[in-house]
């Protein structure tokens, strides 16, 4: 209801549209559908790779990690402020190609200026302008510290720049990854996100927050969200066996998803698919009451093996 008085507009809650809150998940699980928030963790964590993974995943709907179902893909934009633009060409290129997918028409678009200040008022606006003709479904920002010259533990001054992120995100519905530091020296039994550098604002600011750190000799991924439940911590690896395809991945834990039990759960998929048309991802759990995360990595194998294909009403078998 607006008003002309001056007063705040309000809807009443019953009239608001269920339609509004349909869209979950950006990334089933791993990021909220127009959520904000933070890859954070120390240096040489691969938080620049996994922003770019999911970058790739959202433009290209294929599984970020090659785990995690993309459920609105669509254009992604990026500015990653200390990486050469060919470095940045290259990295991406390399997660294509272990998607076994070509650089050509994928639409990702890169911010191209050397320096982008968004305490500046003028950057803000041709941010926004940016973001408002392209329409992505992504804004990927790499890292925070680059963007701004605040003081980073003033709550004043971070939640100013916040407030800007969060304006983004709703007025042109997208999702915003910033990357962000952590701080050199965490004392034990600190939560992650508590670990962050800088104001406490930056934890309590995200819808969806992933977290990097190093555990010996292991890559931990854990993840929050202000609107489910946090998923159990993976361990990640960078794949670096082809140097042309380069990439992050779930590695699985030992013993876990044994030949057999793939073979079976792959049989019973393409029975499933057999018998109709197509079925959503979701039926198919419902039908064969299989784990999600299992599911999504059968489906992908299947996927690069050409048996299944997915549509825009769900999974298929692949025609020969």
């Amino acid at each position: 209801m607006e008003s002309d008085d001056g007063a705040l507009p309000v809807v009443r809650v019953g009239d608001i549209s269920s339609g509004e809150t349909s869209r979950r998940w950006l990334i089933e699980g791993l990021w909220g559908a127009s959520a904000v928030g933070l890859i954070g963790g120390a240096p040489k964590c691969c938080k620049s790779w996994l922003g770019l993974e999911m970058s790739v995943s959202v433009a290209t709907g294929t599984a970020c990690l090659g785990r995690y179902e993309v459920m609105d893909p669509g254009p992604v934009l990026i500015y990653l402020a200390e990486d050469a633009l060919e470095t940045v060409r290259s990295r991406i290129s390399g997660l294509l190609r272990h998607r076994r997918l070509e650089l050509e028409g994928i639409p990702i678009y890169a911010i191209t200026v050397p320096s982008l200040r968004l305490d500046r008022a003028s950057d803000r606006e041709r941010l926004f302008e940016t973001a408002r003709r392209l329409s992505p479904r992504l804004l990927l920002l790499d890292p925070l510290v680059r963007l701004h010259a605040l003081n980073e533990n003033d709550a004043g001054e971070v939640s100013q720049l916040l407030s800007y992120i969060r304006g983004l995100e709703r007025q042109l519905d997208l999702a915003v990854v910033l990357v962000h530091h952590a701080r050199k020296h965490q004392p034990a039994g600190v939560q992650a996100g508590q670990g962050l550098r800088g104001s406490g604002d930056l934890h309590a600011f995200g819808d969806s927050n992933l977290y990097l750190r190093r555990r010996g000799g292991e890559l931990i991924l854990s993840m929050e969200h202000r609107s489910a439940a946090a998923p159990e911590p993976v361990t990640l690896e960078l794949v670096t066996t082809m140097e042309d395809a380069i990439h992050l991945a779930v590695r699985d834990s030992p013993g876990a998803d044994p030949v057999d039990g793939r073979c079976r759960l792959e049989a019973e998929i393409l029975g499933a698919l057999g018998e109709t048309s197509s079925l959503t991802r979701t039926r198919l759990r419902e039908r064969l009451s299989v784990n999600n995360d299992r599911l999504g990595r059968t489906l992908l194998k299947l996927e690069q093996e050409g048996k299944v294909r997915r549509g825009g009403d769900g999974w298929s078998r692949a025609i020969p």
